[in-house]
């Protein structure tokens, strides 16, 4: 399939290989380009600048199928988004009070001068750690932000790491000494296990299809969600256990294997640390137990277990839906890490692969971590210091992972990426900015983010930034978080910037692509908004190339791909090798090599962690069952609910594409997903409008039946409406239906080791509307 403009075409076109980024796969495309004379806002007025007027998917590049792309709603949206009525097209300063919705155009000089210099007063006031930063995306290049705050001297990067990705990577690192990733291969992988994820709606790609295919051949598949979602539906087995007992579920797995005989015992007694003490650990975990505790029937988990024991490998595969238990997320994740190990499914190929460091430049050495002086890393407002995140636990699990993986592109050997799993607590964050205390948070900035919308506790989100000195937010548009900024500067978008993922620097992959034209107005790559600012505030000999293509081709150098090789690949991939802890220590010398074994403590996969307990956790995954917020639903009293959160559902994605008329007419109300049993216990009927409410506060939805654990409501999140007023108080419907007006972050029923709050698992109540 191939789309369109009809734009006027005055000069000749050509055709240039480059990549959507309207999620964060950047599938391939060829785009048409034509040279435009005399139009406002393409490389200036009265000049002449190329315009986007076609694509095609690119069948050479991911995902190498052009039924898989046409399969997705979002990239169609790239012609008329480019340069649509709502983007931000030039730097906009702030007219009267915060959230006054009035601007006045500015250039760029004025605002980087401006931005630079109130910067400095505020750190000659209260330290340079009085800058903070929030991000979000896809549509973000995360390490220029994170070189910038290291030179100028602030601890203070938040995301939402804690609740996303950084658990998993933890954990996986602790065990196996690296992260793992799936290998889920076809012909190869005898069983897979998707745990909390959907990728018929998070993913929509590739994966889905082949996932399809796989379970057509008769590959079992089990899901383990509350929902029955579309991955669900085609699933051999489907387990919904209540919201946070997932830790209990998976020791239950592993006592069944284990009592059962089916666990690899060789593998054990080779490559495993602490496992009698797992043994030992498990035995209260019986089927009867994990069934009172989690509502999934003893006979479904005890199958449940044989299918993950089988011979041939197995695949697991575990999503967002774990890491936002709150409490429960880290025990999960040592759970499901011991449950791979004992039936020896750790590096071996079909069921996952301890990841390679990066042959080009990693995140870390293109982040620039060192400078961070270790008095400002002291200052962070983290957890207490002796947390797994934290700037001294890092430094501590580093001298772990560095022990493998030297080579000559690697000469420090692995090194996991230092801001992103050592990133500030968003809710320390907020306070400081909102009270004052520890000290003062007086600016921030906000890439490709939107906190009011995506990060919990809207209202303390929104009390903090009023209480800001300077807010700059990197935008396409005008968000509810955009309307309260001091400057609000045009970010390049689709199509306008050059692209580069590398999975967080974990694995020696990355993807991405040219730009196919230049950035439309006077819109600008995130990058050299902060090489500039940067080089106005001392940092200049930091930043050697002015443009993030520049930088890109230096990142590559070492894997000796050219920058024409790579935007015509768009793929930068070293081979998956497997059993790596088999292979012969380096500088060990003797008739019988010695195998390097993993990076861990003891050399082997750790069951038990000794590292962990030294932080003040258990040696073994303990789940937390005062978290859970209901063990039984017994159909009344009509308050007595659990919330559920955070599920993607197409074709939006966290906060974005609320403006797109086409999405909102194919689903153009946030829901409340519940079973008929629910509905009915709520007195609700389908399509009805209920007001869910929780102690932080109420947002309203859609009532919509659904299959999932009975007393279980799964609400949308990321909902705003763009085509309402903008400014205080309104901020385009914040208030109507923001889930994160129910949830919290606070920092007290956080889960020690990180911080993870919970999404999952919410008590809330049910109000009836009549509209």
């Amino acid at each position: 399939m191939t789309i369109g403009t009809n734009a006027p075409r005055s000069h000749s076109s050509r055709t240039i290989k480059s990549n959507c980024h309207y999620c964060g796969y950047l599938c391939g495309f060829l785009a048409t380009v034509e040279g435009v004379e005399g139009v406002e806002g393409v490389a200036g007025e009265g000049s002449v600048g190329e315009r986007l007027v076609g694509l095609k998917p690119d069948p050479s590049r991911f995902p190498y199928d052009e039924k898989v792309i046409n399969g997705c709603h979002r990239w169609r949206m790239n012609l008329d988004e480019i340069d649509g009525p709502a983007r931000v097209n030039y730097p906009l300063k702030r007219v009267g009070k915060r959230g006054s919705g009035k601007w006045e155009r500015v250039s760029w000089g004025e605002a980087l001068d401006d931005i630079a210099a109130r910067l400095s007063v505020l750190a000659e006031e209260h330290g340079t750690q009085t800058l903070a930063s929030a991000i979000g995306g896809p549509h973000a290049t995360y390490w220029p932000l994170h070189r910038f705050l290291n030179l100028w001297g602030s601890p203070n990067n938040m995301g939402i790491g804690q609740i996303c990705w950084n658990t998993r990577i933890w954990m996986d690192t602790l065990a196996y000494g690296w992260p793992i990733e799936a290998d889920i291969v076809p012909d190869r992988t005898a069983q897979v296990f998707l745990w909390g994820t959907n990728p018929a709606e998070s993913d929509n790609s590739l994966f889905w299809r082949q996932l399809r295919a796989m379970s057509r051949s008769g590959t079992p598949l089990v899901v383990i969600d509350p929902r029955k979602t579309r991955t669900a539906r085609i699933a051999t087995l489907h387990l919904a256990p209540r919201p946070g007992t997932d830790c209990t579920l998976a020791l239950a797995l592993i006592r069944e294997i284990l009592a059962s005989g089916r666990a690899d015992d060789a593998f054990i007694a080779r490559w495993c640390h602490g496992f009698d003490e797992l043994a030992a650990h498990v035995q209260p975990y019986t089927l009867a137990f994990a069934e009172k505790a989690t509502g999934i029937p003893a006979e479904h988990i005890a199958r449940a277990a044989a299918l993950f024991s089988e011979p041939g490998p197995s695949a697991l595969l575990s999503g967002r839906g774990i890491d936002q238990l709150g409490p429960n997320t880290a025990p999960t994740h040592r759970a499901l890490s011991a449950l791979r190990a004992i039936t020896g499914d750790v590096d071996r190929p079909g069921a996952c692969t301890i990841m390679d460091m990066s042959d080009f430049i990693p995140e870390i050495d293109l982040e620039m971590s060192t400078e961070l002086r270790p008095e400002k890393r002291a200052a962070q407002l983290n957890l207490r210091h002796t947390a797994l995140q934290s700037y001294p636990a890092y430094e501590s699990v580093t001298e772990l992972t560095s022990r493998l993986g030297r080579t000559a592109a690697c000469p420090l050997g692995k090194r996991l990426p230092m801001r992103y799993l050592t990133s500030a607590h968003p809710n320390l964050v907020w306070r400081a900015m909102a009270t004052g205390e520890p000290y003062r948070v007086g600016a921030l900035i906000c890439m490709a983010a939107n906190p009011l919308v995506t990060y919990a506790d809207t209202r303390l989100v929104h009390r903090a930034l009023h209480e800001l000195s300077l807010l700059v937010v990197l935008e396409h548009y005008l968000t509810p978080t955009a309307q309260l900024a001091d400057y609000v500067l045009p970010s390049a978008g689709a199509f306008e910037r050059p692209l580069f993922q590398a999975h967080g620097g974990v694995s020696n992959f990355c993807y991405g692509g040219a730009a196919a034209v230049a950035p439309y107005h006077e819109r600008r790559c995130d990058y050299e908004f902060f090489r500039e600012l940067g080089c106005r505030l001392g940092q200049a000999p930091h930043w050697p190339h002015e443009t993030l293509e520049a930088a890109i081709q230096e990142t590559l150098a070492p894997t000796g791909m050219s920058w024409k090789a790579w935007s015509e690949r768009g793929i930068y991939y070293g081979m998956p090798t497997f059993a790596k802890h088999e292979l012969p220590a380096l500088g060990r010398s003797g008739d019988k090599p010695t195998p390097q074994g993993f990076a861990t403590t003891t050399g082997k996969i750790e069951l038990a962690s000794a590292f962990l307990e030294g932080l003040g956790s258990p040696r073994l995954p303990e789940p937390v069952h005062a978290a859970v917020a209901r063990s039984q639903f017994d159909g009344g009293p009509a308050g007595a609910y659990t919330l559920i959160t955070g599920a993607r559902t197409q074709p939006y994605w966290a906060s974005s594409y609320f403006n797109n008329a086409r999405f909102r007419e194919m689903h153009p109300h946030p829901t409340a997903q519940m079973s008929a049993v629910t509905l009915q216990a709520a007195g609700l009927v389908e399509g009805q409008w209920v007001e869910v409410a929780t102690s932080r506060g109420h947002a309203r939805f859609v009532a919509r039946e659904s299959s999932l654990v009975d007393g279980v409501v799964s609400c949308e999140y990321g909902w705003w409406y763009p085509e309402e007023a903008q400014g205080e108080p309104h901020l385009s419907g914040l208030w109507r239906s923001n889930v994160n007006c129910l949830t919290s972050a606070d920092i007290d029923s956080c889960e020690p080791l990180l911080g993870s709050w919970a999404y999952n698992g919410l008590p809330c109540t049910l109000r009836p509307l009549s509209e």
